[in-house]
């Protein structure tokens, strides 16, 4: 039987524009000011590959279920096509393709020697057994091996994907290739191929960036305030590093896992993360009743946005600061730090920079996950690992200078960060497939 969700092909009608048309547009902007060739646009604006399966799975009652997945692969002229893959009810085959794109700027502006990629499976892990679940990494593995591995395609966690999931796939890979090969897939358990820091690399790579940005802004980081969307990994890793950093987190959004319902968990003396994360189940869900009982003001979803602080940290998903709500958000805001992927469309980056806020892009404030894969990939080629200190003191290095240039390019071409980041990563992109002749 075939039970799955089948989502993929769904455009959602409410949307003016999809991420994909942002994305492409976004791009379109780099290309012009460039002055890239009509071939080069071409090539760079689609990806030279998809890949669809179907993918059958024994449930546990017996039944089977057929989930529908995409593996999207943008462009590997800079190195192997690399890019989570999520797990997502309502995963879309464009807003793949939209990530895929951004995997490539992502990979290229922090100088990576890889290509970017995306994939997605049409599901809710949620409501799956741990059995089901490994029965659907392995089934997606089985119809993937021929296009994935280290020199090819290596895949990551990605949205309520961890580092089990990769395990398994991995388990998969090398029980059909009948060799070990440790970096076909990333963001493994430590002590099994995984690195030490990768699962707050992405948080800690967000505040790395943020940090930077406040201090050129001229704030402090101490007493600098923040409201956060979302509480899953790179969130959570957000919140710590900067509450570390003496700042003070003032409001975090999520789900409850009772009704499935967004709400804002605010505490205006300060939202401690080790706290919060008792009440928080591992896809990032926050039980509303016991916040509540410990002292959390519960406030509807979307006052996440409304919370006067200095800084506003999107790490959930795409779309979520929009023409229509970014008016609500307070003038004193100075920073939008990016933790999730496209989660600011241009028509309300456009409104924020008229305002005066800076806007630091996903392919920068989020760059932190993917340079640590490339470690972890580094290691598991070399079979040798390093400190957790080692890789959260390269991954610093890497975003700091990354943020840098993008600074300084956006400050000579009289431009946005966003538009800085694109010019880096679209050139050095471009330039690859020049010198391979491919244009």
């Amino acid at each position: 039987m075939n039970g799955a969700l089948t989502t993929l092909d769904r455009r959602d009608t409410d949307r003016v524009r999809t991420p994909l048309s942002e994305v492409q547009a976004q791009f379109d902007r780099a290309a012009q000011r460039l002055g890239l060739d009509s071939g080069t646009r071409q090539l760079l604006r689609s990806p030279l590959r998809e890949h669809r399966v179907a993918v059958p799975v024994r449930m546990d009652d017996g039944s089977t279920t057929v989930f529908n997945g995409i593996r999207v692969q943008h462009n590997d002229a800079r190195g192997p096509f690399k890019g989570g893959m999520r797990f997502h009810p309502s995963a879309d085959a464009d807003d793949v393709r939209a990530l895929a794109m951004l995997m490539t700027w992502k990979c290229a502006v922090v100088d990576l020697p890889l290509g970017g990629a995306k994939g997605a499976i049409v599901c809710d892990p949620r409501s799956l057994s741990v059995a089901e679940q490994e029965r659907l990494c392995r089934g997606w593995v089985r119809q993937m091996a021929q296009n994935l591995g280290p020199a090819i395609d290596v895949p990551a966690p990605d949205v309520m994907t961890s580092a089990q999931h990769m395990l398994w796939m991995l388990d998969e890979f090398e029980t059909i290739f009948r060799a070990k090969a440790p970096a076909f897939i990333t963001g493994k358990p430590v002590g099994l191929g995984g690195s030490p820091g990768r699962s707050e690399a992405t948080g800690y790579g967000v505040v790395a960036v943020l940090l930077e940005a406040l201090t050129r802004l001229g704030l402090e980081p101490k007493g600098a305030t923040a409201s956060i969307q979302g509480f899953g990994n790179v969130a959570q890793h957000a919140a710590t590093r900067f509450v570390r950093s003496r700042g003070t987190l003032i409001a975090v959004s999520s789900w409850d896992a009772g009704d499935r319902q967004a709400y804002t968990f605010r505490k205006a003396s300060g939202v401690d993360p080790g706290d919060l994360s008792q009440l928080t189940d591992r896809f990032g869900t926050i039980n509303r009743l016991e916040a509540a009982a410990r002292g959390y003001e519960v406030l509807p979803g979307s006052a996440w946005l409304e919370q006067e602080v200095d800084v506003l940290v999107p790490a959930a998903l795409e779309n979520q600061i929009t023409a229509a709500n970014a008016p609500r958000i307070h003038g004193r805001v100075r920073v939008i730090a990016e933790a999730a992927n496209k989660p600011t469309t241009s028509d309300a980056s456009l409104l924020l920079e008229e305002r005066g806020v800076v806007v630091i892009p996903d392919i920068v404030a989020n760059a932190g996950g993917v340079t640590c894969s490339y470690f972890e990939q580094v290691q598991g080629q070399s079979n040798y690992y390093w400190t957790r200190e080692d890789v959260l003191r390269k991954i610093d290095s890497r975003m700091t200078s990354a943020f840098a240039a993008v600074h300084e390019r956006a400050e000579r071409e009289q431009v946005s960060l966003r538009d800085g980041a694109y010019l880096i990563a679209v050139e050095r992109v471009a330039h690859a497939c020049r010198e391979r002749g491919w244009v």
